[in-house]
């Protein structure tokens, strides 16, 4: 009888790791097949003689001597990737089992990943209901929000859906947490791990930040962690330390025993923290009453429906479709780092709030600017200034500063993206070196050369921007590689056509018709210019307005104009 209870004992301790588990969509995550001969005990020789005390145990002569674990200063802790407990590397990793069935648990009953409650588990059970209780009901808050979705993601990617907890104690749920490693959102991606499982992360957006999106990542991220170590508290130290830094340890300490890796100075503080986190954030999420976190206001489950929408594409004109404010469509949409969709893809999958689909779709066609506008995006260089860079698309100062929000005075960092609004009409109008009949090949009929002085920043490609000549021609024109960098005070030779200049000439007004126009609810001066084919300063004058002026629905602007666009 002693036999068959120790025994019993030995099986339920190895569920905490689980090694001969190679698929999670063909085996349970709890089955532990037999080990085979020769292979690695998971028990260290003090549990094996603990357990067998009156029973001689021999010595494993591969068992490494455990080295001193002095308690040191914690590196890289940070915010909520790691609490800092006083827990000593020398206290007692013995078990104090405490078998949990489904009926003593709370709202979700059972368990999916392997549950130890040892000494450091312990340590945090009680600091989250003393220290860090504050903290965590407001994570317990939050929890309801996000994790009825991320179960489902999990279990979609064929994962233990309790590695949720994992997130709780990487952000809170926070999908704004920022660590001081740079580590972003719920699930703390660092750029490159968010990179290699297709996260985007620029200027634009940083799905990092994404719910959605940065929990798929992170199940595809865990799914190759546990295929590694077939162990899910490996999987776990792999997440936050890094799956070369495990499979090291395990080498040269000669261990697949997470518990038993945490006796050398190896790890970091943080990641010898990371497991017993995860299962006393999961005990006490699964049963918050039992541990005294009674009343929490839980947040209501994310819902959503998702529409397309174009690129650059103003988020407070999207909120008005919704008739919803832009901070409600933003929290929604945390991956959005600016004040427009990203103006470098064809269209953008956008949330909106649940049932506001056929709204949006009702008022978004009425709203939109009815001009077709391309864009460009322009890194500011250093130097660069808000007029220059007018002069350089050839284009109004009006709309760029409308677009991106700014004023004249506003000064300009180096490495910030602006938009630059291109009308289509305007853009592939052709340059005056369109080719000749054949007749005149190579010929420039009535051209004339000019001298241009080089300035700090020119590049072959911008001057033949600025001077309205085809890309290539400033090359060819001075025997110059069309990627050779350009000195300050050189010259150039240009040829231009007599009379041409490179900023775009207002219109004829022979042939233009004059209509009131009446303004309409989320309607600008750049998008009513892009519209009508005219440019801002023209409707200002026809119009007696100034700078500050603004215009509001009602409004009834007169405008002088051939057809509008289609």
């Amino acid at each position: 009888m002693h036999r068959i209870l120790c025994a019993g004992i030995i099986l339920l301790l190895s569920s905490a790791c689980l090694p001969g588990i190679h698929s999670l969509s063909s085996k349970s995550h709890l089955n532990v097949p037999p080990k085979e001969a020769g292979e690695l005990s998971l028990f260290t020789q003090s549990e094996l003689e603990e357990l067998f005390h009156d029973q001689s145990v021999p010595l494993r002569s591969d068992d490494p001597a455990p080295a001193p674990s002095p308690v040191s200063v914690p590196e890289n802790q940070v915010g909520m990737r790691s609490l800092n407990l006083p827990i000593s590397d020398e206290s007692s990793d013995d078990f104090n089992l405490e078998i949990l069935s489904g009926n003593t648990l709370g709202r979700k009953k059972e368990f999916d990943i392997p549950i130890v409650i040892n000494e450091k588990v312990e340590h945090f059970l009680h600091y989250f209901q003393t220290t860090a209780r504050n903290s965590f009901s407001n994570w317990l808050a939050r929890s309801e929000k996000y994790i009825p979705f991320m179960r489902e993601v999990l279990k979609e990617k064929g994962l233990p859906e309790d590695l949720v907890y994992l997130s709780m104690i990487e952000s809170g749920f926070n999908p704004y947490a920022y660590s001081r490693s740079k580590a972003m959102g719920p699930w703390q991606f660092i750029y490159l791990t968010g990179k290699r499982y297709g996260l985007k992360s620029n200027w634009w957006v940083d799905e990092r930040r994404d719910p959605e999106k940065s929990t798929i990542a992170a199940a595809g991220y865990l799914k190759d962690l546990y295929d590694m170590f077939e162990c899910w508290y490996l999987a776990a130290a792999g997440y936050n330390a890094g799956e070369n830094k495990i499979a090291i340890g395990m080498k040269r300490y000669r261990t697949e025993d997470f518990w038993e890796l945490t006796k050398y100075r190896y790890l970091k503080q943080e990641t010898k923290h990371y497991v017993p986190q995860m299962i006393a954030a999961a005990l006490l999420a699964k049963d918050p009453e039992k541990y005294g976190f009674i009343g929490i206001e839980y947040q209501e489950p994310l819902r959503y429906d998702k529409v397309m929408v174009p690129p650059a594409m103003d988020l407070r004109l999207i909120a008005k479709a919704c008739e919803i404010t832009v901070e409600e469509l933003k929290e929604l949409n945390p991956e959005l780092r600016r004040w427009c969709t990203p103006p470098d893809v064809p269209e953008y999958e956008i949330k909106i709030p649940f049932g506001k689909q056929d709204l949006f779709l009702k008022n978004f066609e009425s709203l939109r600017p009815g001009g077709k506008t391309s864009f460009k995006t322009h890194i500011v260089k250093k130097g660069e200034t808000l007029q220059q860079i007018a002069r350089l698309y050839r284009v109004e100062l009006e709309p760029i500063l409308e677009i991106n929000r700014l004023e004249k005075r506003s000064r300009l960092s180096a490495g910030t993206n602006l938009l630059i609004p291109l009308p289509k009409e305007k853009e592939i109008k052709p340059g005056p070196l369109a080719s000749k009949p054949s007749g005149e090949k190579g010929r420039l009929s009535g051209s004339e050369e000019i001298t241009y002085i080089i300035k700090k920043g020119d590049t072959l490609w911008s001057i033949a921007n600025e001077m309205g000549v085809n890309i290539g021609a400033p090359s060819a024109w001075n025997k110059l590689h069309p990627e050779k960098k350009l000195m300050p005070g050189d010259q150039l030779k240009i040829k231009v056509l007599e009379g041409d200049t490179p900023l775009v000439a207002s219109q004829n007004e022979k042939g233009k018709k004059e209509i009131i126009y009446v303004v309409k609810t989320g309607d600008s001066l750049w998008s009513i210019a892009s519209k009508h084919n005219v440019s801002i300063s023209e409707i200002k004058n026809w119009n007696n307005l100034d700078g500050n002026d603004r215009i509001y629905p009602s409004d009834r602007l007169k405008l002088k104009v051939g057809s509008p666009k289609s």
